[in-house]
């Protein structure tokens, strides 16, 4: 069994080598991406297979204009929820290093990716603005609920939470990233998030795993893990957006969640870290209908 000693060197040492990728490769999105540069008006703002009712009637209606409308308006949904996260997130690492000896690197790196998140809620913000559409958010129930965990959240939730949503972010982003299809500046900021969420994602993984967790605290912190997975998942497209395009929002929502296109998407997008929390044993039956629910699993 790994000692409270070993655990703190591995913490560190972590931190460190963190801390001097963020020396060598951070952003600045005010500087680093041209906000005054003009949509191009033939391209989409995400891959079309991903969009929520790609492959349904709904979709075979839309016209091509109607379809490249539909994926502004789904981005920009997608980043509003981000924003509602990350500002979570913000909150959860400052409680996290408020305990914790502020000259240790473990710390010093939590303070270092409270400073990132801030810069891209910011670019995710000033993006949504550029393309001229709603921040959609998650809706007023999950926003409500955001108030409660970034208040109460354990260490499992904090860091287990943070591994699925900028997991999910980080695959739909790699994607995008890499389509030259697609709008350039909806592909920076995506280049952009991608290369320092990936300091983020290896900074919760190994925090995650350090913890050990007895049968009851598992089973707690399960049903709280897949609570989370549930509202952030389920709340990526908001429904109104739909009526950008002429669709009724709650038709488009009922067919968005039946549609098999739109659920495996989900499960692709989710897979990989779904594997890390069940290897972390944060998956299991009293999860599992949640996952099931959120379309994941």
């Amino acid at each position: 069994m790994t000692t409270t000693e070993e655990r703190a060197r591995s913490r560190q040492r972590t931190a460190e080598r963190l801390l001097a990728s963020t020396a060598k490769l951070s952003f600045d999105p005010l500087k680093d991406i041209d906000w005054s540069v003009l949509p191009d008006e033939g391209r989409y703002y995400s891959p079309p297979h991903r969009l929520s009712l790609y492959g349904t009637p709904a979709w075979d209606k839309l016209t091509e204009s109607q379809r490249i409308e539909l994926s502004k308006h789904e981005i920009a949904s997608i980043a509003s929820v981000g924003i509602w996260f990350e500002e979570i997130l913000m909150q959860m690492l400052l409680r996290h290093a408020f305990d914790r000896d502020p000259t240790s690197a473990h710390v010093q790196y939590a303070l270092t990716e409270i400073a990132d998140e801030c810069r891209h809620s910011v670019m995710f913000a000033k993006m949504i603005s550029w393309m001229g559409v709603p921040a959609y958010g998650p809706g007023r129930l999950a926003h409500q609920l955001g108030r409660v965990f970034k208040a109460t959240s354990s260490h499992s939730q904090t860091f287990g939470g943070t591994m699925y949503v900028e997991e999910i972010l980080d695959a739909f982003q790699r994607e995008a990233m890499a389509d030259e299809t697609l709008q350039a500046l909806t592909r920076q900021v995506s280049r952009i998030h991608v290369i320092e969420e990936s300091r983020h994602i290896r900074y919760a993984r190994e925090e995650l795993v350090r913890r050990d967790l007895g049968p009851l605290r598992r089973r707690y912190e399960r049903l709280m893990i897949g609570t989370i997975i549930y509202f952030a998942t389920t709340r990526l497209i908001h429904p109104a957006l739909y009526a950008a395009v002429g669709v009724d929002p709650r038709e488009g929502r009922r067919i968005a969640r039946a549609n098999p296109h739109w659920r495996a998407t989900k499960k692709e997008m989710a897979a990989k870290v779904i594997g890390v929390l069940d290897q972390a044993g944060l998956v299991g039956r009293s999860n599992r209908w949640l996952l099931r629910g959120a379309g994941v699993l």
